[in-house]
C-alpha cells in the first residue's frame, strides 16, 4: 500500500463499490482505512455531473490527507 512507504493517500470510489472497498481494505488489515465515497456512475456522466461529483469527493478527500 502506498500509505505503507509514507506517502499520503486517499481512495475515491463510487456508492456501487463502497463495499468492495471496505472488503479490500480489511483483506489487507486496514478495516478502518478511509475511503470518499461519491456517486455512481462516473463513465457516463457530463462533465457538470462529473465536476458535482469532484466537488463532494474533495471534502472529503482533504479530511483524510488531514488526518495524518
Amino acid at each position: 500500500m502506498i500509505e505503507q512507504r509514507g506517502k499520503a493517500a486517499a481512495v475515491i470510489c463510487t456508492e456501487q463499490f463502497a463495499s468492495s472497498a471496505r472488503m479490500t481494505a480489511q483483506t489487507f488489515g486496514m478495516a478502518d482505512f478511509p475511503y470518499a465515497e461519491i456517486l455512481h456512475p462516473i463513465g457516463r456522466v457530463t462533465e457538470q455531473e462529473l465536476n458535482e461529483r469532484a466537488e463532494v469527493a474533495l471534502p472529503q478527500v482533504v479530511a483524510i490527507l488531514e488526518k495524518d
